[in-house]
């Protein structure tokens, strides 16, 4: 014996409204509709349970007997209404999330701190391994990439920022080395390179204003994270290419110095990526506006301290 649920509740709403031509108002549903689904449910029952006059229903001995667990039904069907509009409006559960660690520790520490003193019902997890995970089979809420996406109709994804990328050395490496004038010179330098995702050395390609300089080089060392190489060049291992995200408050203090300064690299974009669906976790959406107000912030002082 197969039984819907849905027709269960509609059983115990009809109770409760006292007809039929009630229950269908209140749910807003045709009153055949509803005629017809008890009457589909009495035929799966084998049995009536409700007697039809022309002034009021009629309970059978069954139909009392049956009320008790469609009551039951229609309890859980409200609780789990209760549970989703609670959790809609104010956050809650724990959330995962996977990101860069450089991006985490720099980047987003403070802004940790203001969510998890925000929303005391969240907790957080957080995956700072290099790798790539799989969002939808690990259980992760979010992910932050760096870079382009690959085709994922599974995934939604929403830009939170826009890292730009520039050469720097420390002044005890330029004293030694001397100053690169033109990217043609940068060969004879010591590099420091991002790690490309195919391994070795990302090929550098800078650009100033419409001229574009484009070289495969040879890295002296390479590595995935762009503050690992940003302080490795303050202790003047070579030329590094790092994002001022990283760079930027070594810049401040005197340790590195921008190199070819009206030269940039391509500047990455950073995504948030989370499960494709209709319907948004109140504790993800929170996360994602509180990391886009973080992201917009710094990207107004990156653009002041470049200006300056």
């Amino acid at each position: 014996m197969h039984l819907e649920p849905n027709d269960m509740l509609l059983f115990a709403r009809i109770v409760e409204a006292g007809s039929f031509s009630m229950a269908a108002q209140r749910l807003d549903l045709p009153k055949s509709t509803v005629s017809r689904r008890i009457a589909l449910l009495e035929a799966s029952l084998g049995e009536r349970l409700l007697q039809r006059t022309t002034r009021r229903l009629v309970l059978t001995e069954f139909g009392e007997s049956l009320l008790e667990h469609a009551r039951k039904v229609a309890e859980e069907v409200e609780a789990a209404g209760a549970l989703a509009q609670h959790r809609q409006a104010e956050p809650s559960g724990k959330l995962r999330i996977s990101m860069p660690g450089d991006f985490a520790n720099l980047g987003m520490t403070e802004m940790m701190s203001r969510f998890l003193a925000r929303y005391p019902a969240v907790s957080l997890e957080l995956d700072l391994s290099p790798r790539r995970v799989d969002l939808v089979a690990e259980g992760f809420d979010i992910a932050i990439r760096m870079g382009d996406l690959p085709e994922d109709s599974t995934l939604n994804a929403r830009r939170v920022s826009l890292e730009r990328f520039g050469l720097y050395a420390a002044p005890s490496y330029i004293a030694q080395h001397g100053l690169p004038e033109h990217p043609d010179d940068l060969l004879k330098h010591d590099l420091l390179c991002i790690l490309s995702r195919s391994g070795g050395a990302a090929q550098w390609m800078l650009e100033r204003g419409k001229t574009r300089w484009e070289r495969p080089v040879q890295a002296r060392l390479t590595a995935n994270s762009p503050e690992l190489l940003a302080k490795i060049a303050c202790g003047g291992a070579g030329i590094a290419a790092s994002s001022d995200l990283f760079a930027g408050p070594m810049l401040k203090k005197g340790e590195l110095v921008r190199v070819l300064p009206d030269w940039d690299l391509p500047a990455a974009t950073g995504w948030a990526v989370f499960p494709g669906r209709r319907l948004m976790p109140a504790k993800t959406r929170a996360f994602l506006d509180m990391l886009d107000e973080a992201c917009c912030a710094r990207a107004r002082q990156q653009a002041e301290s470049r200006a300056a």
